[in-house]
């Protein structure tokens, strides 16, 4: 039986028992049975209340967010032929973080409690309609990743104005907090607010497989098999916005997960985008689950952020696969 029969089924136990680990395993001590029935059972005393209002929710939105990194990560790899894109390099990530940023700025977040992922999700649309418009319809990709670091560095100039003009130190310090990423104190209002956008980014992005692998081949010969480019990247587009917009809007910014696990299970897939796409939503889930396990269980006075902690895994990938690479060219 070859890795690649074996690696969907795979992936799907390891999400599994990361769910059960980010479930069962936090600083309120519950025992795996008052675990269980906190929240499975009738009860409403303070084990329920934990395992519904805090780890059920934290649980959901770290395999969403992590899936839909993972995927979008695969799917822009596979579409610009490029092995370091990633979610953030057509803009949706640093334009959704501009968007929340905005909410705190004008104390919109302290007046309502889902501004600030509502201001993420307007702020991802935001990036996908001025993408397009710098792009055009019949844009390359080279003309693609241009209109998204434009974008990118446009959203992280304004977000660094927020910063520098922020009414009080408390503000900005708010403000860098949530730009770190983090999946503390979310409530099921913030995963029924995600995953109508994620799910519909999902479809779009899963809809884009077969194109993907036609383009390996080459433009020229995907457009020659049928597939419209323009409609395509359009799809990839708006999938990456909806799915990565939602999960900027309601963690902040988390970094490398879209990077890393396409690098990592490529290989067991035969190198076909297509084939990638479902790996890498599995093997995004587990990775930020697993992340946000180590944010629980190392033991510091104000909890690690996630960002941080998904940046301290995936640079050190970066510089074996470097020194690998200088082996391999040697």
């Amino acid at each position: 039986m070859s890795a690649r029969t074996v690696l969907l089924p795979a992936l799907a136990v390891l999400l599994l028992f990361a769910l059960a680990g980010s479930l069962l395993i936090g600083p309120a001590g519950l025992s795996t049975p008052e675990a269980l029935l906190g929240l499975f059972g009738s009860e409403r005393g303070p084990a329920a209340r934990v395992m519904r209002e805090i780890r059920l929710p934290r649980s959901l939105l770290g395999a969403m967010i992590g899936a839909s990194l993972g995927l979008a990560g695969a799917a822009l790899q596979g579409y610009l032929r490029n092995p370091l894109a990633e979610p953030g390099l057509i803009g949706v990530s640093g334009a959704a973080a501009l968007g929340a940023v905005l909410t705190l700025y004008t104390g919109l977040s302290a007046a309502f409690s889902l501004a600030l992922p509502l201001g993420g999700i307007a702020g991802a649309m935001a990036a996908v309609v001025l993408v397009q418009l710098l792009a055009g319809r019949e844009a390359g990709t080279i003309t693609l990743i241009l209109a998204g670091v434009a974008v990118t560095a446009f959203a992280a100039a304004l977000t660094s104005l927020a910063l520098n003009l922020a009414p009080s130190p408390f503000a900005a310090l708010e403000i860098v907090f949530w730009l770190l990423g983090s999946l503390s104190d979310r409530s099921m209002e913030h995963v029924w607010l995600a995953a109508p956008f994620m799910v519909l980014g999902w479809l779009l992005l899963a809809s884009t497989g077969r194109a993907l692998d036609a383009l390996t081949l080459g433009e020229e010969a995907a457009s020659s098999l049928g597939f419209r480019l323009p409609a395509i990247r359009l799809r990839l587009v708006l999938g990456t916005a909806f799915c990565v917009g939602a999960a900027t809007a309601v963690a902040g910014a988390i970094g490398f997960v879209g990077l890393v696990v396409p690098h990592l299970l490529r290989p067991l897939v035969g190198h076909r985008p297509g084939a990638l796409l479902p790996a890498s939503a599995l093997g995004g889930a587990v990775l930020l689950l697993l992340a946000d396990l180590v944010v629980r269980a190392i033991p510091t006075a104000q909890e690690l952020k996630l960002g941080v902690v998904t940046a301290l895994i995936g640079a050190p990938f970066f510089f074996a696969l470097v020194l690998r690479t200088r082996r391999e060219t040697a």
